[in-house]
């Protein structure tokens, strides 16, 4: 299909949105299906709803955020479950203003920028359609139109709840162009969209000096007084504020505790009441949600001010802090640099992930528990299994530090970092190092780090260092161990040989003079330590690696060193510390000869094919690698 076939679709699709009647043919679908008369956060729940929810051990994620965020499913959880979903229900929290709180670059305003996006696509639906009183600058509900003594009886019997009430334009024209005839009046479909002004409107505070309170509400055009003689005739006002454009859907407030008093003063009959002033006229109907961001600095210095009591106490506050998981901090720069004009550079394996845990230690606070470092944590945090540790331990750790994710490093810095590191001497791949280095450099250039955070910062850089030193010696180990397969094919056999004759306590036969003796205890004992199988445990494991093969052969299939975890580990351990010595000569040496160059070719290859590693940073991992085991 070409791109005309395509157009041609598009317009199909966006006629079928086009959707003009009277007041009383809107009754009649209203009558079919009552959800299109659902106020704002209503519409806003169902719209994160319709998106799916999956549930994890008692946990509910919400897929609406889950392509944009990644790490937040805690903080969107009780976003949605304690402020979408109550307002839905017409709770009293649904009169609050929303602020969303936290560290720069947290999310919080990728969160409304993915409100706005979804709202636009779920009016396009017809499980989200909306509709509206045609030429109504306000885009409001047609059921404004019946008049307070019926709304009652209309209710029960349209199962629908209405409230608010016309604005000044459409009272005036239902009175003067329709003589009162409410069933005449004009209603149409309408979709929400950001750049119209429909639905969704944006406020961003700028000069005090010069802004005016008309940004919000709307202003008097001068222009027609003379025409219709009063500032209080509907008609010589426009009704173009964020907060008119913004009704039936959502407003964000940008930066609300920079903004001059006067313009947050104005929110609280809206957010209490529905209701705002504008103008010479009677309080105006609004039904929208209300969403600013702000950081905890600000914030803390908002509530400080005794003056601000009375909009603080309608204030709901969310905290959003830094993702605090390094598999998803990972995600985070794996989508960023995709988007980038720089998705055609490659990124050596690991390279994000040692940026990312970067980034999760300087997040984390030191923990009371005992043994329990930030490394640990880390892991505890992402899911992985710390021995010793349980399920519950992570509930408490993360109790014991409320204020993690509030302070640390952001992702805009270590992506700054990153890009500098892409464009340093036109390379065209980096390893973590680089990367490592870039973040190491760019602190003299950070705005707002001080000396100590500095240091405590580069201890950072260096665990990080630690932790990718250990993947590329497991790396090369096991490109190298891949390499000797028939060694680790041989190595278990042997393995298992002993196993089956000790657990069934026979003897072995020697294979050349065919002496009875003992199973090799320090063969066994030499894999076995290599995943800390202790000599109390070494029975226990030896029988569930027996009964692993039966259950292997009764299903027909073949069991290697790989089918088993912890097996596996050992045997690529025991082969590396066998090989130590061949690796560190091969990929240490200066003039390689024959052979050696063949391994080294051999173990370069097996990590571009299997591991994701060009050719260059694949030789750079072998040299680094060489080196480290030469210290």
């Amino acid at each position: 299909m070409n791109l005309l076939d395509k157009l041609s679709i598009y317009r199909e699709e966006e006629e079928k949105l086009n959707w003009e009647g009277e007041f009383s043919e809107y009754l009649e679908l209203v009558k079919r299906s009552p959800h299109i008369a659902m106020p704002a956060h209503t519409r806003m729940y169902a719209m994160i709803k319709s998106a799916g929810i999956e549930k994890h051990k008692g946990n509910r994620k919400y897929l609406f955020f889950s392509e944009e965020l990644f790490g937040l499913e805690d903080a969107i959880t009780k976003l949605v479950e304690e402020y979408f979903y109550p307002a839905s229900q017409r709770l009293d929290v649904r009169k609050r203003l929303l602020l969303l709180m936290g560290p720069v670059s947290g999310g919080k305003s990728t969160i409304v920028m993915l409100l706005k996006k979804g709202l636009e696509r779920y009016t396009r639906t017809d499980e989200g359609a909306v509709y509206a009183i045609k030429g109504c600058p306000m885009h409001e509900e047609p059921l404004h139109l019946i008049p307070e003594s019926l709304r009652p009886e209309v209710e029960k019997e349209f199962g629908v709840k209405i409230e608010g009430s016309l604005c000044p334009i459409c009272r005036m024209r239902l009175k003067e162009e329709y003589g009162g005839n409410m069933e005449a009046m004009p209603v149409e479909r309408i979709v929400f969209s950001e750049e119209n002004r429909v639905g969704i409107g944006t406020f961003a505070p700028s000069d005090p000096k010069s802004q005016d309170i008309s940004d919000l509400t709307g202003s008097i055009d001068f222009s027609t007084i003379g025409q219709y003689g009063s500032e209080s005739d509907p008609r010589a006002y426009r009704f173009d504020g964020e907060l008119n454009k913004a009704n039936r859907g959502l407003m964000e407030f940008q930066e609300m505790l920079k903004c001059d008093e006067k313009f947050l003063w104005n929110l609280l009959s809206l957010t209490q009441e529905g209701n705002f002033k504008a103008g010479r006229f009677a309080l105006i109907s609004a039904d929208e949600l209300i969403v600013a961001h702000t950081n905890e600095t600000e914030y803390r210095n908002f509530i400080s001010n005794k003056k601000n009591e009375a909009l603080h106490s309608r204030i709901l506050v969310m905290r959003i802090p830094y993702n605090l998981k390094v598999s998803q901090e990972e995600r985070i720069y794996d989508k960023l640099i995709k988007k980038s004009d720089l998705h055609h550079m490659h990124i050596a394996p690991h390279s994000l992930r040692t940026a990312a845990t970067f980034s999760i230690l300087t997040r984390l606070e030191p923990s009371k528990k005992t043994n329990m470092d930030l490394l640990k944590k880390m892991y505890l945090y992402d899911g992985e299994t710390v021995e010793g540790y349980m399920d519950k331990d992570v509930e408490e750790l993360k109790q014991e530090a409320e204020n993690e994710g509030m302070f640390g490093i952001d992702p805009r810095y270590v992506l700054n970092r990153i890009s500098s590191a892409l464009m340093k001497d036109d390379k065209t791949c980096i390893n973590a190092l680089d990367i490592l280095k870039s973040l190491k450099d760019g602190l003299d250039q950070h705005p707002s780090i001080t000396s100590d955070e500095k240091e405590r910062t580069l201890k950072f850089i260096t665990i990080a260092r630690q932790e990718y030193d250990d993947l590329a010696k497991n790396e090369v180990q096991r490109a190298f161990v891949y390499s000797f397969e028939e060694s680790a094919k041989s190595l278990l056999d042997n393995y298992l040989d002993n196993v089956e004759v000790y657990c069934h306590g026979h003897k072995m036969k020697d294979p050349i003079t065919g002496e009875e003796m003992d199973p090799d205890e320090k063969l066994m004992r030499s894999i076995e330590a290599q995943i800390e199988v202790s000599e109390n445990a070494k029975k226990a494991f030896r029988e569930e690696i027996l009964i692993r093969i039966s259950l292997y052969a009764r299903k027909g299939q073949t069991f290697d060193y790989s089918s088993h975890k912890g097996l596996k580990e050992a045997i690529e351990k025991k082969l590396f510390t066998d090989l130590k010595d061949v690796v560190k000569i091969t990929t240490s040496s200066k003039t390689p000869d024959e052979y050696q160059l063949k391994r080294i070719n051999e173990v370069s290859k097996r990590l571009m094919e299997n591991h994701g590693y060009c050719s260059s940073c694949a030789n750079e991992l072998l040299q680094y690698v060489g080196s480290l085991l030469n210290r």
